[in-house]
């Protein structure tokens, strides 16, 4: 498992400052320490930070709405001569990547409010996501 650590000064750097901060990456069996070059920041806290995370969300229209787009491709398949086609409905495709600073069951909150109340429309649609880390 890799993070990465970084360190946050109490009060905030100056923009200049700041981008001399250097993250430091560490696996889990040697860890290093960064070194932050501004020596007025005598007091610096340690935060850990996880690898970013994708969410993806896949949006349909519930089974009991009508699905007119996915009826005219189904139509246009088979006349195209595609065979063994039961059923085409259509629908929405989201990937959302995820800052470190959430644990997965915060992700998982965070995504499925997202999804809720951004992506869908509750009265027609409905939707499932996976996490990858």
């Amino acid at each position: 498992m890799v993070a990465t650590l970084r360190r946050f000064p109490e009060a905030p750097c100056a923009p200049a400052t700041e981008s001399r901060c250097r993250t430091v990456i560490f696996e889990i069996a040697e860890a290093e320490m960064g070194v932050c070059d501004h020596p007025e920041r005598a007091s610096l806290r340690w935060r850990i930070i996880s690898k970013p995370m994708k969410a993806f969300v896949y949006v349909s229209l519930k089974k009991s709405v009508l699905d007119p787009q996915g009826k005219t491709i189904h139509g246009a398949l088979k006349k195209m001569g595609y065979k063994g086609l039961e059923q085409v409905r259509q629908g929405k495709y989201f990937e959302i990547t995820l800052d470190g600073g959430l644990s997965r069951s915060e992700a998982q909150a965070e995504v499925e409010r997202i999804a809720r109340d951004v992506l869908t429309n509750p009265v027609i649609e409905e939707f499932s996501y996976s996490l990858e880390e």
